[in-house]
Parts: C-alpha cells; sequence; structure tokens
C-alpha cells in the first residue's frame, strides 16, 4: 500500500529524468506555470498573453509542446485554435457532457453558406459573396455571424466603394476544433462527409484559406470614421 502522505508528488511523469540540471528543473517549472494559467482562464488564452506573464528566459513553444504531449489521450485535452490554447474535453467523451450542454440557437441554411465561404474565402467582400451564393445576402445574416464572434470585419477592399472584406475569428477555429484555417475539410473530405455532390464540374476546386491575419494588399485598414460608422467601437457614456 502506497503511503499518500509521504509518497512525493511527480507533476509531470513524462518529464522525470536523472537529469537534475537547472535547465531541466526550470522546463518544469514553466511547464506547471502556463498549465495553472491556460487553466485558470475561462477563454482561450493567446500565446502573447503567456508571453507577456513568464519570465524573459522562456521557451514558450516548448514548454507548450511537453504540456500538449503530457494531455494527448487524457480525459482533457491542451488545444490550440490560432495563436491560442484551451484545455478541451477530448472529443471521444463529449457525450458525457450532453446533458450539460447549452442549447443554442441554430443558424439558417443562408448564415451556414456565408459562414463556409467567408472561411474558405476570406478575405471576401458581401458582393463576392453574392457572386459566389448566386443570391442577394441579407445584412441580417452577416449580422447573425458577426454576433457569434465567428466572423469578423477585417478591412476594406481597394476598389471602388471601399468594400468591407470579412474573415473567420479565433472563436471560428476553437468552436469547430480547428487548430488552424488550414485544417478546414478538403475536397474529399467534403465529398466523403456527403456535403458535396459526387458528380462536380471539372474545374469545381475547394480554395485553400489563408491563416494570415494580416490585411492583404488589396485590403486597406479601417480609418477611426470607419470604426465609428460600422459600430466597432463601444458607445461611450454620458
Amino acid at each position: 500500500m502506497v503511503d499518500t502522505n509521504n509518497a512525493e508528488v511527480v507533476p509531470f511523469p513524462h518529464l522525470v529524468s536523472d537529469d537534475d540540471s537547472n535547465d531541466h528543473l526550470t522546463l518544469v517549472k514553466h511547464v506547471r506555470m502556463v498549465e495553472a494559467m491556460v487553466f485558470a482562464s475561462s477563454e482561450p488564452v493567446s500565446e502573447k498573453a503567456l508571453g507577456e506573464r513568464l519570465p524573459d528566459d522562456v521557451d514558450l513553444d516548448a514548454v507548450l509542446g511537453e504540456l500538449e504531449k503530457f494531455y494527448s489521450g487524457r480525459g482533457v485535452n491542451l488545444v490550440r485554435s490560432g495563436n491560442n490554447w484551451a484545455f478541451r474535453t477530448a472529443g471521444d467523451l463529449a457525450f458525457l457532457l450532453q446533458k450539460e450542454a447549452i442549447q443554442q440557437r441554430k443558424l439558417s441554411r443562408a448564415a451556414l453558406e456565408v459562414l463556409a465561404i467567408i472561411a474558405y474565402h476570406q478575405p471576401v467582400t458581401r458582393a463576392e459573396i453574392e457572386e459566389i451564393r448566386g443570391v442577394v445576402t441579407s445584412k441580417g445574416t452577416l449580422d447573425v455571424l458577426l454576433e457569434t464572434g465567428w466572423i469578423r470585419m477585417r478591412g476594406r477592399r481597394r476598389a471602388p466603394g471601399r468594400p468591407v472584406t470579412y474573415g473567420s475569428t479565433d472563436q471560428f477555429l476553437d468552436h469547430f476544433g480547428l487548430a488552424e484555417l488550414r485544417d478546414l475539410p478538403g475536397l474529399d473530405e467534403l465529398k466523403g462527409a456527403g456535403l458535396l455532390q459526387s458528380q462536380l464540374p471539372a474545374n469545381f476546386t475547394v480554395p485553400m484559406p489563408d491563416d494570415c491575419e494580416d490585411l492583404t494588399e488589396e485590403e486597406d485598414p479601417f480609418t477611426l470614421e470607419d470604426i465609428e460608422d460600422l459600430g466597432l467601437l463601444p458607445p461611450t457614456g454620458g
């Protein structure tokens, strides 16, 4: 029988080593620090936020890699969404929590189509969305998606009328369990899931989304006037 009162606690067994050098002990310390910060946060934590709270000598990539390895295969996994990290229930155990899940409003077919177009074609304007869908896209549909936090206004296209461009967010990645946009299903996966017809036009392709959050050469940043007109600033109290 193990005497738990005197047993030595080993926080990360996979890091157990005969190496008692300062570098090894420091790594274990940093892994514990990152684990605590991610665990305590109610939202995914950005790598920038982690770096700001950690000592200057932390190799954040190495620390996150060790922590991700430790939680791999457990009931809770450390997952990445863009440049953000969070603990999430293992996918194969999600059924255990179904009774606790909050019932969410279902998106309309139009909203799902627009969301998919933005995810795959971003940065994209409303007119470009309408061209791809072949029908008019209402402002209400875009407003609903903006309210979910899954899409955002990126900037303005350098074109007549300077239309607003749209792109997906890290919340979109987190909700759909994606580490990055390149993890979106490709043509074969979409066919296999029955989301595309087996017989498609010869020139039909599924675009490779761009993970870059920076504006492209065809986009301009919002001006202060744009930000005010589009309601991107919270109202000020009187």
